[in-house]
């Protein structure tokens, strides 16, 4: 895990927050460096205020982060990374929800993410489909993983650490590290997972 040492670690959880079994809070408690966003209000998917957050989480450091974001945490990282965020360097999105279940279909549709990023879906996900997550992947200029029938990547998937993620953090961060800083072609955002 030396690549990840070169960045701050940002977990964004989705709603409700990630309990005690969540890959997210047990790669908190493995890695005391992984910082988490907080939300002022879990049980309300407000995407504006969400992603406000990340944003302000973002601010509070010049280095270099990456966002490790689950459900709709994923929503409102896409929603902040293409508002600006100078010190986003890319974003793992696990299991996003469906923007329509919310009504913001347009506030995703942003196109190309400015920074490298992953979509991990999952075959049975009831939140999003792997098509559709597939879609939203392409939409956002993201690489996409199927991670295969996980369910929502969530607690209740049984992934306790869930080390296949990490692989999938850490691959992502040593692609951050051999993007050139003018990111004119897609051939530079290829990632084999």
């Amino acid at each position: 895990m030396g690549r990840l040492s070169d960045f701050r670690i940002l977990v964004a959880p989705g709603l409700y927050g990630s309990d005690e079994r969540h890959w997210q809070t047990r790669w908190e408690a493995l890695h005391p460096a992984f910082e988490r966003i907080e939300q002022w209000r879990w049980d309300c998917p407000d995407l504006f205020a969400w992603s406000a957050q990340v944003g302000h989480a973002l601010r509070r450091s010049a280095r270099p982060a990456i966002v490790v974001a689950h459900s709709f945490g994923c929503l409102a990282t896409v929603h902040r990374a293409a508002a600006g965020a100078p010190q986003l360097a890319g974003a793992l999105l696990v299991a996003p929800a469906d923007p329509a279940k919310f009504g913001i279909v347009r506030e995703l549709k942003v196109g190309q993410l400015p920074v490298p990023s992953l979509v991990v879906g999952s075959e049975n996900d009831p939140w999003l489909t792997a098509e559709r997550a597939r879609l939203w992947a392409s939409e956002w200029d993201s690489d996409f993983v199927n991670a295969g029938a996980l369910g929502h990547i969530n607690a209740e998937s049984g992934l306790n650490d869930w080390p296949a993620g990490i692989e999938l953090l850490d691959a992502l961060a040593a692609r951050i590290q051999h993007v050139p800083a003018c990111r004119c072609g897609r051939d530079d955002r290829s990632m084999r997972a």
